[in-house]
């Protein structure tokens, strides 16, 4: 079993360790991972051998709070409330005992300083409880530093007040826990932007929908939408679950989803994604998919599941992390040794040793590495890129080879029929019949357009065949009429046995043209070939562009011919080629490559890219592929657009670039202030630093690398989205209309227009029609016609 729970009073990189730990040692618990982002605790666990309460007792024992993860679960809001609270009380007694023990003119009496103290201290009381409790363990933390720090000025300054000498130390010991209680306040606040890209997603879905049952039209929470619903999807509304248009048309924005920033026409039959916007236009929607078997559902689980997982480069982190607080506190007591054995007096030796304890920042090591990595794949998840883990974001930084396939991921997969090449004495329409009738079964881009060319061409596609079998990388056969009848390449042809005349002459002039073609026999004779034609997509050149740009080597593999293969790399400026190559032969291209020091990502779509997609040090599968890709790829672009492949490996490059940023600030910050806090430069230039200051560079600290991971927001990729410039707008005045229904009538009957943008205004009567090409006036006419209204008036 898989169960996620909520843990409170987490601090550093150590409180982490320390949560995994206590509950990796029950039996029966298989693994254990803290986010210490999110406050999370994932377990997988046998619960016959250990219950949910032990589980929690176990966390409660290591000295923390601890729920079932739920709605009502504490989040991140939660703690920056609780934190805000405790800063400001605690400034309220701060001001005050500031002022006395800084103004001696006024002869406060000392008590006074106490009084003002004890509160600062209560309210902060978390630290001391916490702390105290781990080093009690041996396994100190953060926390452990600030109240050994904080407590050993207000032992000092008890002491101090109780024998009348100098050296009082309570506003020391207030500032210290009142700033380091900023400080987390800050990073609270920092940390919870990190999250934001799940927060955004989940909020994508709407809070209601309008559903169709029994003929009336009712408004539901969506949590109530079932498969097999009609969903009324008007102009501005969100679309609450997936399915497909069964009537209307409109314009859907999917930039949230896909980061596609222009809205798509959608058309009856088109299918709709939830968290999606209709923005104009009306559609019913039979819904297909609810709840979490939606792909925002889906996005959001890849998204959490990354968020949760850890990078290689957080083990140098954790490993630090391990003995940090133990050597800082062997720090401060060698420190406090030294300087009292020097006769410096026990007050200036005892603020060296405070110094020391307040100013170490384990927090910034822990949170250098997953502050940018959730950021990291938060700007994926915005642009539609869906990194599966974070060890594939720092993998993908390495990769020095791009591998593509080439139908459906260089080029647009939606091939055409454009040749039907008749063996002699065949005709055109017995090859298309035996061919079109042998396919249909199949789900191959080359089969369904050859389907759709033989009905368009009035051929009659039997339902007859028996014993249909696909053959990987070659091509079907299957019984009809009797007769084994065989289709595929010439490979396939080979295989089987069947002659056919002039083959590579045939080959040759499609390949040249950068078609690719199937042979056809009916039984052992050959009947004939059809071509086919793929276009390359208008984006695929200048992301192969950008890949080499990137210093990175760019290959394409393909089952198909190698003219045809070639044709396509001279268009989009590929050097390496490896043509007509089955499944298993992909796979071994990559080993090879990989044993020539290569780090290899694998690009593609198909089912047939699954085993190579697994196989690649990183595997990237378009959105518009297939699931099994998808669920063997380790990233997932939801964009079926070559320039996010770019984009992802950028986003990689940037990502550890920020992680390399924030550890050299937390060691840098470390390395330099511990020495300064010791006094290690006072005998020499009188450097020393006041406990005050200590806690307040250390709060700056972990904030500091908290906003720098915040910076990844910002990032862009090399490229632009080309945006349609809008040259045609026109206000059409119209007749007839008589309530809000008639408006969105003439909205969806202008909006299935291809390329128009039309919006309706009731009370002016009147339609605003935009396009990024011209649409002349009597189509415009004709569709308001069409829907039962006259058009007036053009402007």
């Amino acid at each position: 079993m898989k169960q996620t729970f909520t843990v409170t009073g987490m601090s550093c990189a150590m409180c982490k360790m320390h949560v995994e730990n206590a509950v990796r040692a029950l039996p029966g618990v298989k693994q254990a991972g803290v986010n210490l982002l999110q406050n999370r605790l994932t377990v997988v666990y046998d619960t016959n051998q250990v219950p949910d309460a032990q589980i929690i007792r176990a966390v409660e024992q290591a000295g923390y709070g601890v729920q079932e993860e739920t709605e009502n679960s504490p989040n991140m809001s939660a703690e920056d409330v609780a934190l805000k609270k405790r800063f400001w009380l605690s400034v309220l007694f701060l001001i005050p005992l500031m002022l006395v023990a800084m103004i001696h003119a006024w002869h406060v009496p000392v008590v006074w300083q106490l009084i003002l103290t004890v509160p600062i201290l209560w309210f902060n009381r978390r630290f001391f409880t916490n702390g105290f409790l781990q080093l009690f363990k041996r396994t100190p933390t953060m926390d452990s530093l600030v109240a050994l720090g904080a407590s050993a000025a207000v032992i000092q300054s008890l002491w101090a007040f109780a024998t009348g000498q100098q050296g009082l130390y309570f506003e020391s010991a207030a500032m210290i826990v009142t700033l380091v209680t900023l400080g987390k306040w800050l990073e609270a606040r920092a940390k919870s932007k990190t999250t934001g890209a799940i927060a955004a997603l989940v909020q994508l879905l709407p809070p209601r929908v309008h559903v169709r049952r029994e003929q009336q039209e009712l408004t539901i929470p969506v949590e109530e939408v079932l498969a097999g619903d009609t969903l009324l999807v008007r102009a501005g509304e969100r679309i609450g679950a997936d399915g497909v248009i069964s009537q209307g048309a409109g314009t859907v924005d999917e930039s949230m989803l896909t980061g596609e920033s222009l809205p798509q026409d959608k058309h009856t039959g088109d299918p709709l994604t939830a968290g999606t916007i209709l923005t104009s236009g009306y559609v019913e929607l039979s819904v297909w998919k609810v709840g979490a078997d939606t792909v925002l559902a889906h996005m959001i689980a890849l998204v959490e599941q990354a968020a949760n997982s850890n990078a290689p480069v957080t083990r140098l982190a954790d490993q630090v992390s391990r003995v940090f607080v133990p050597v800082v506190i062997g720090i401060a007591l060698i420190t406090f040794i030294g300087w009292w054995l020097y006769g410096a007096g026990v007050s200036f030796a005892l603020s060296c040793a405070v110094c020391v304890l307040v100013i170490s920042c384990p927090c910034a090591l822990g949170l250098a590495t997953p502050t940018a990595m959730m950021v990291g794949m938060g700007v994926g998840a915005k642009r539609g890129i869906l990194i599966k883990s974070a060890e594939v974001l720092e993998r993908a930084r390495l990769v020095t080879t791009v591998v593509l396939d080439k139908t459906g991921t260089v080029t647009t997969g939606q091939m055409q029929a454009v040749r039907v090449i008749p063996a002699a004495g065949v005709t055109p329409e017995t090859l298309l019949r035996y061919a079109a009738s042998l396919e249909k079964p199949s789900g191959h881009p080359l089969a369904v357009a050859l389907v759709k060319y033989a009905l368009s061409q009035r051929i009659t596609v039997e339902q007859t065949v028996t014993d249909f079998k696909e053959y990987p990388g070659l091509g079907v056969r299957a019984l009809y009429e009797g007769k084994l009848v065989s289709g595929g390449n010439l490979k396939a042809m080979q295989t089987w046995k069947i002659q056919v005349p002039e083959a590579e002459t045939t080959l040759h002039t499609t390949a040249r043209q950068g078609q690719t073609v199937l042979f056809f026999a009916y039984g052992a004779q050959y009947v004939g070939a059809v071509s086919f034609s793929d276009t390359v997509k208008a984006t695929s050149k200048e992301a192969i562009s950008l890949l080499r740009c990137m210093g990175l080597k760019v290959a394409l593999l393909t089952g198909d011919n190698e003219e045809a293969a070639r044709a396509v790399a001279v268009q989009t400026g590929i050097e390496t080629i490896r043509a007509g190559v089955l499944p298993a032969q992909k796979q071994q291209f990559l080993d090879q490559l990989q044993a020539d020091g290569q780090i290899v990502a694998m690009v593609g779509d198909g089912i047939n890219d699954a085993p190579s997609l697994a196989c690649a040090e990183v595997g990237i599968a378009l959105g518009s592929g297939t699931d099994v890709a998808a669920a063997s790829a380790d990233m997932v672009l939801m964009r079926a657009d070559l320039r996010e492949v770019a984009t992802a490996l950028q986003l990689s490059r940037a990502t550890l670039r920020n992680i390399k940023e924030n550890l050299f600030w937390a060691f840098f910050y470390n390395v330099l202030c511990i020495p300064l806090a010791a006094g290690v430069f006072y005998p020499v230039w009188g450097w020393k630093l006041h406990p005050m200051m200590a806690a307040a560079a250390m709060s700056i600290s972990s904030v500091c690398v908290v906003t720098n991971a915040l910076r990844l927001n910002r990032f862009k990729p090399s490229f632009k989205d080309e945006k349609q410039e809008i040259t045609m707008h026109k206000t059409l005045e119209i007749k007839g209309m008589m309530c809000g229904h008639c408006a969105a009538h003439v909205e969806r009957a202008l909006n299935a227009i291809a390329g128009v943008k039309a919006s309706v205004d009731f009370p002016s009567k009147t339609a605003v029609v935009e396009s990024a090409s011209p649409v002349v006036d009597q189509v415009l006419i004709e569709a308001v016609q069409n829907a039962g209204y006259e058009v007036t008036g053009i402007r």
